[in-house]
């Protein structure tokens, strides 16, 4: 593939957006194009299948076989496009008044675009001393659930490196830390009647709302006596709901309800003991009521992260982007599965903005793609 050798960042950009790689949806088309990429450069590539057929992680390397090397990390999928506004194609990188749009150019096909000019970068020097190696991954969309088998490969075969760079859009600040994430479902079962006497039924819908009252009682305690790190915009961890479905019809007695709760944790907060607390909430109020059973049932977990504010790694990369303070985020990243996983420091740096993503016309400025080119170029830099 010549062609590695003469495309631009926003060439490269252009070509994986055009790649439609919504999660849960194959990516298998990109990656094959990307590894072809970093094949031609000398790159030493490893594809790690998912759990679901098509879909794919990637992992390459360019320099020596040492455990010293530098991590950067992108994501491959984005999220969906449907019923959104779009004033453009979202899978065409259009320019339009100063601005590049295109369904991830933000979020975050505009580091994996920096990323292979790192690579492209490092495999023209003669003197690296250290690895460069990129990491690209599927599903990082519904919870970070791609990742997966990729770390457990790595980790398998004794990988090491000095850090990891997960290159979320943060406007090129660097980033510590960020909470964990719990999704999980409440299902309630009742007793369907005829509503003329709602009696002889057990209504699912008014468990979950006894279910509803429950959690909210959790959250005001996290809040008031939990766990508290005021370097996060919400100091404290939180409980939320964001999704009930119950009942089929206004006269019937709704014998099933499920409620749909996250929880973002501060690094440390497990989980555990709240919802045992729930759970237990839950058993009393199916002893109360005949013919009711409530079930939780867990969906999807995502560790923290936190780097500890003298680790070295961190204090590097802070020097190559000038910042004296790194900062909390409030979304998550991959970035504590590769800590917990592979045992190394991980940082969250990346060109764009957060705000424009996983909307209509999500963008990200020329000049902060240029500016993430020169942040990952700076760190090859260090490798040599």
């Amino acid at each position: 593939m010549t062609e590695a050798h003469d495309l631009s960042a926003r060439d490269i950009l252009a070509r994986l957006v055009a790649f439609p790689t919504v999660c849960r949806t194959e990516n298998a088309e990109l990656i094959d194009w990307v590894e072809m990429f970093l094949l031609s450069l000398g790159a030493r590539c490893r594809r790690v299948p998912g759990e679901q057929a098509g879909r794919f992680n990637l992992f390459a390397s360019i320099g020596p076989d040492s455990p010293d090397g530098i991590v950067l990390s992108a994501h491959s999928d984005v999220v969906p496009v449907e019923g959104q506004p779009w004033t453009t194609d979202p899978f065409v990188l259009t320019p339009r008044d100063g601005k590049l749009y295109g369904r991830g150019s933000s979020d975050m096909k505009g580091f994996l675009a920096c990323m292979l000019m790192a690579a492209r970068y490092a495999a023209g020097q003669t003197n690296l001393r250290a690895p460069l190696h990129l990491a690209i991954s599927h599903d990082e969309e519904i919870g970070c659930v791609g990742v997966h088998t990729l770390l457990r490969d790595l980790a398998a075969n004794g990988f090491r490196a000095k850090g990891c760079v997960i290159g979320e859009p943060t406007g090129l600040r660097v980033v510590s830390g960020h909470k964990g994430k719990l999704a999980a479902q409440i299902t309630c079962h009742g007793l369907a009647a005829h509503s003329a006497n709602p009696s002889r039924g057990c209504n699912a819908i008014l468990l979950a709302a006894d279910m509803v009252k429950v959690i909210e009682s959790l959250q005001e305690e996290l809040k008031n006596t939990g766990a508290q790190d005021e370097s996060y915009e919400v100091p404290f961890s939180t409980m939320q709901i964001g999704l009930i479905r119950g009942g089929v019809a206004l006269n019937i007695v709704p014998d099933l309800c499920e409620v749909q709760f996250e929880m973002r944790l501060l690094p440390g907060v497990v989980a555990g003991p709240w919802l045992d607390r729930l759970r237990q909430e839950a058993d009393h109020l199916g002893a109360e009521r005949p013919h009711a059973r409530i079930e939780i049932e867990t969906l999807n977990t995502y560790p923290g992260l936190h780097t500890p504010d003298d680790a070295p790694f961190l204090h590097a990369i802070m020097q190559l982007t000038g910042d004296n303070t790194p900062l909390r985020i409030g979304f998550g990243t991959e970035g504590g599965l590769f800590s917990e996983y592979l045992d190394m420091p991980v940082v969250v740096c990346g060109p764009g903005s957060i705000d424009r993503a996983h909307k209509a016309d999500e963008f990200i400025l020329p000049e902060e793609l240029e500016a993430g080119v020169q942040f990952v170029e700076r760190i090859v830099d260090t490798l040599v």
